[in-house]
């Protein structure tokens, strides 16, 4: 089955045990998931179901592994020769926002031994708890996927409101963010939108970069596995036309666009 949606109380079940996160896997060097060489770990739970999700296993709050956040500083520690001057710790998803407070101690830690911490999150939340984890993320990686809140609702099932809202809070905050943006054909390759998007941030000062991240068929034998129906089986990747299309729409508006 593809897991329903769950309410932020619901989500809150894993903030209970302080000593631990639940985890989907960890990547031990990765290189797409912030600056230079990461651990990179990816946390169990989510209340966006995106059309696209790579990783429909990591959705369900009461899914993944239990492993102790003391011993994830310890790997990370023995990891920081490999790290360099850019590298260091990601927290991605699922949505790290649904064990937020277990994080803020996991960052703290993080920094007390001089390792660089960074966050990919869909912003589905923005409240006090969050604003605290954000001021132990050296980098904020925000995954906005759609400017139009009805078609946001249609891509993840949420609205974009609290996405929006936490994104003008790092602005405010002067902490730095890159934004993200899966291009997906017939869903958020639509030029208007784009624009609109590219307007909506482009007087935002703590942006460093921007990717756009082509839509691709990897992850659909998962949802095969899990013998749950892939909503955009018959969707095919951008072609090179409205990559270069939504690539240019984005250069006008900001320095650093990367296409992925």
């Amino acid at each position: 089955m593809y897991f329903p949606l769950q309410d932020i109380d619901a989500a809150k079940l894993n903030e209970n045990d302080p000593e631990h996160l639940r985890i989907h896997s960890l990547e031990t060097f990765g290189t797409h998931d912030g600056p230079g060489i990461r651990m990179v770990v990816f946390v169990q739970g989510c209340q966006f179901r995106c059309l696209y999700c790579q990783n429909p296993d990591s959705l369900d709050v009461h899914g993944g592994t239990l492993v102790e956040i003391k011993e994830l500083v310890k790997r990370a520690v023995r990891q920081k020769n490999y790290f360099g001057e850019k590298g260091g710790v990601t927290v991605s998803g699922g949505e790290p926002l649904l064990q937020r407070t277990k994080l803020t101690s996991f960052f703290k830690q993080l920094h007390e031994n001089g390792i660089n911490t960074c966050l990919d999150s869909n912003g589905r939340l923005n409240t006090p708890d969050v604003h605290k984890l954000l001021e132990y993320t050296d980098l904020l990686l925000l995954d906005v996927k759609h400017i139009d809140d009805e078609w946001h609702r249609r891509l993840t099932g949420q609205s974009n409101k609290t996405t929006l809202e936490l994104a003008a809070y790092r602005e405010a905050s002067g902490k730095r963010m890159w934004l993200r943006y899966v291009l997906v054909p017939g869903w958020s390759d639509q030029v208007e939108y784009v624009e609109q998007w590219a307007k909506h941030f482009s007087t935002y000062k703590t942006v460093d970069r921007v990717e756009i991240i082509p839509f691709h068929q990897l992850g659909m034998h998962k949802w095969e596995l899990m013998n749950i129906e892939y909503p955009l089986k018959n969707t095919a990747t951008p072609t090179d036309e409205i990559k270069n299309s939504t690539k240019s729409i984005f250069d006008r508006y900001f320095d650093n666009v990367i296409l992925k």
